[in-house]
């Protein structure tokens, strides 16, 4: 049997989390995302060789820090300047569960020019997520127009 080069169920690109609890972090993401643990390979130690987590249709990577491999979280960093996007059904609703879950929120969910319904939090190990709902397709004229309105600039 040949290997495919992209797994079934995989996208071209997978987000790998490096987290300080790695075990800790994948019962969040469960309460705060509704995510499906697919593997965990424990290390002899019992931390996280590697993890990975599925939300929506998407496989999400994680392992705890390794900093002999250089691999460390955003809390070891001061942050990240990476954030995850998650498009739901009922950003509302999944929103205040990710809060109540320990989410900490970043931007309250609100209407965007662009057309999502979206907000903005961080979790406990330092990662920052965008949740959003997809309410209004917009053309690339549509969406310039609204931006540069925004801007404060009259749209031509």
């Amino acid at each position: 049997m040949t290997a495919k080069p992209i797994p079934d169920g995989y996208h071209s690109v997978t987000p790998y989390l490096i987290c300080k609890n790695a075990l800790a972090a994948i019962e969040f993401y469960q309460q705060a995302f509704n995510a499906e643990t697919k593997l965990v390979l424990k290390m002899p130690d019992g931390g996280v060789a590697h993890g990975e987590i599925m939300i929506g249709n998407s496989h999400v990577m994680l392992a705890d820090e390794q900093p002999q491999m250089n691999f460390v979280s955003p809390d070891s960093l001061g942050g990240s300047p990476v954030s995850l996007m998650i498009y739901l059904n009922d950003v509302d609703t999944a929103f205040s569960q990710a809060v109540n879950a320990g989410a900490i929120v970043i931007r309250e969910v609100e209407d965007q020019f662009y057309g999502d319904r979206a907000g903005t939090l961080k979790d406990p190990f330092g990662h920052t997520w965008t949740l959003a709902t997809h309410v209004q397709d917009l053309s690339e004229d549509e969406l310039e127009q609204k931006f540069q309105a925004l801007m404060g600039q009259d749209p031509q």
